[in-house]
């Protein structure tokens, strides 16, 4: 395991990935090690890591996530290969399964304004009403969300410095709603447990709130709500950014604010606004209607 560690270092200090990239990464390739079962790595070879895709593919793993597994496996060799004289790569060429491609869920404009317009007197629900209303007039991603510290907001010109995927920042809008909603959680905001921690979002403890406690309070809030769909922080983006879509058509606008490097990646949500289209005109136009 020694050369995994060395490459996970290198991911880390030479390349400048992310804490969470390698952590990522670590997971993609323990799954490996685990795989090969005490096989060297310099002994595997093109039809082992068929073998393993096949028995990912068998455990009900999607396409999707073979991929990003594979993924971390090639890099980790084309790294062997580079700094510790290994003749091959195994998995050059390889490609996982194709799986359906699935529409990421929204929620319905009413639904969505259902449950951030949640109403508490307590700290906590104060708190959580400002995350609910950022999520929704921003497209943030929970990472983003959590990462906030409060020299990244500009309230009075209404936007927020985030740090995406890649390292890459980008300034982001949010609406009047998101504003009050963040002013009323700030003017409340209990003491940081230390003086040097900078986080908007803070726990009972007074420490930066985890991914995992937000992604429980909004499954929690949606429950008291009446919403039955199974609502989690990345729904919210999902909805922000199909949303928008449906009012302005603007792609290129909801590329950048969503942080998506290539336009590809947002074109999926002119999918989700061709459904709602299609719904409209089914329930509109006279040669579409039922008898």
């Amino acid at each position: 395991m020694d050369v995994l560690q060395r490459y996970l270092e290198y991911l880390q200090f030479e390349r400048g990935l992310s804490l969470l990239t390698v952590k990522h990464y670590r997971r993609d390739l323990e799954l490996l090690f685990d795989l090969k079962s005490g096989m060297a790595l310099d002994a595997l070879q093109p039809s082992h890591i068929r073998r393993f895709i096949a028995t990912l593919h068998g455990r009900g793993l999607s396409g999707k996530t073979i991929a990003r597994h594979l993924s971390g496996w090639r890099g980790f060799f084309d790294y062997l290969v580079k700094r510790h004289g290994a003749t091959c790569n195994p998995c050059h060429d390889m490609r996982a399964p194709k799986s359906p491609k699935s529409l990421p869920k929204a929620l319905a404009i009413d639904q969505a304004v259902q449950l951030v317009d949640m109403k508490g007197e307590d700290v906590l629900s104060i708190r959580d009403k400002a995350i609910l209303e950022l999520f929704y007039s921003s497209g943030l991603r929970l990472s983003e969300v959590t990462g906030l510290n409060i020299g990244d907001l500009n309230l009075h010109e209404g936007t927020v410095k985030v740090l995406g995927k890649g390292s890459k920042s980008r300034i982001v809008p949010i609406g009047r709603h998101a504003i009050q909603a963040m002013q009323d959680w700030l003017a409340v905001r209990q003491p940081a447990i230390s003086s040097d921690e900078q986080a908007v979002f803070l726990n009972r403890n007074g420490r930066r709130i985890s991914g995992r406690a937000i992604q429980y309070r909004i499954k929690q809030w949606a429950i008291r709500r009446g919403i039955s769909s199974n609502v989690h922080p990345h729904m919210l983006r999902h909805s922000f950014a199909s949303h928008v879509l449906q009012s302005s058509g603007d792609l290129r606008a909801v590329q950048e604010m969503l942080g998506h490097a290539n336009i590809s990646t947002t074109q999926v949500y002119t999918h989700l606004d061709f459904q709602h289209l299609a719904k409209v005109y089914d329930a509109a136009h006279p040669r579409a209607r039922k008898k």
